[in-house]
């Protein structure tokens, strides 16, 4: 994959990889202005739950480094609008909330004062979302064994992050420890990450992966070849049900039934102990044109009912852990998740 990040901050401008364009194009955008960066993210152009806070964050910074009257309440409300783009990811409000938070109650500082501690924030977020990746890689890494065959939906590997990905991250690990695993790539409908993005990395990797249809899974199950699933996750509640892109619940559910351990790839950002159970999570529906419409072909009756949730909540009884920077957490849930991440 060409070295391109995903999120590059210069010091005064923004530029993300447009993942809409994947894998026909490779190129990265400037984004030039707030609405700019909104609008990367309501419409996937920077996706990925660590990707997403870590562009908003950057983005409270745009076209703000020459005004002389900036103040807490300027970053406020930035902080809500770009909040609003997207609700299911807790990273975006737990970035934008740092931000704020980075400049809150500053009264005695200069404009200049405000805005460089806010673009301090704003890359420790990004340095640590790369080390905690590194971390997950290397725990994830001890699931696997040679010529593991592994399922993964959507993409949760270097184009959703700024390091080497959550779910994606013990596959990069094990293949640079000379461990030979074969991965299986959910396509993803209606937006296609897996087809588009997943396959697409791995491949250029080097990693050995075979890309099917969503409706393929149970197939691939039952003939043996999957030995593990791991998938990135949006929001995990306090009693450990997970928000992930839509589909990944009927993965889980399949595993359980072929009894092949499920397991879910995040950084501490994403556990949300605010947030009670799956039930609490609120979850995006996105246009009807995305399902209507297949790679730009229309493939339904433009006046028929759709409904396009972006995502579904896998049960904690469907998930066999949780792999984090801290190890990995198995159940009790509500006990060790506050016990591993009490401070958020």
């Amino acid at each position: 994959m060409p070295n391109i990040p995903t999120v590059r901050w210069t010091g005064d401008e923004l530029y993300i990889l447009d993942q809409t364009l994947i894998p026909v194009t490779v190129k990265e955008v400037k984004l030039s202005t707030i609405e700019d960066a909104y609008n990367a993210i309501k419409e996937l152009k920077v996706r990925g739950a660590p990707a997403i806070g870590v562009a908003a964050a950057y983005s409270m910074l745009i076209d703000l480094k020459s005004k002389t009257d900036l103040s807490a309440s300027d970053f406020e409300s930035r902080a809500k609008y770009l909040n609003s783009s997207r609700p299911t990811a807790v990273n975006l409000s737990y970035a934008l909330n740092r931000m704020f938070n980075a400049v809150n109650n500053k009264k005695d500082k200069t404009s200049l004062e405000l805005y460089n501690m806010l673009e301090d924030e704003a890359k420790k977020i990004h340095s640590e979302d790369i080390d905690i990746c590194q971390k997950i890689g290397e725990n994830g890494a001890e699931l696997l064994k040679d010529n593991f065959g592994v399922l993964t939906h959507c993409n949760a590997g270097r184009l959703a992050v700024s390091g080497i990905g959550t779910a994606l991250a013990p596959m990069y690990t094990a293949y640079e420890r000379g461990m030979k695993i074969r991965v299986y790539a959910d396509e993803t409908r209606p937006l296609l990450q897996g087809a588009r993005l997943t396959s697409f990395e791995l491949s250029e990797a080097g990693i050995d992966v075979t890309l099917i249809c969503d409706n393929m899974a149970a197939f691939i199950m039952s003939k043996g070849l999957i030995d593990l699933v791991i998938v990135g996750c949006d929001r995990v509640a306090e009693n450990g049900d997970a928000a992930n892109k839509i589909g990944t619940m009927g993965v889980a559910i399949l595993a359980k039934y072929f009894n092949i351990p499920f397991y879910i790839a995040c950084p501490s950002t994403t556990f949300d102990l605010n947030t009670k159970t799956g039930h609490d999570i609120v979850i995006e529906e996105r246009d009807a044109k995305e399902v209507i419409n297949f790679a730009g072909v229309q493939t339904a009756p433009l006046n028929i009912k759709v409904r396009n949730p972006a995502f579904d909540v896998t049960p904690n009884e469907l998930i066999t852990g949780f792999i984090t920077k801290k190890g990995i957490i198995k159940p009790p849930y509500i006990e060790n998740l506050k016990k591993a991440f009490k401070e958020f």
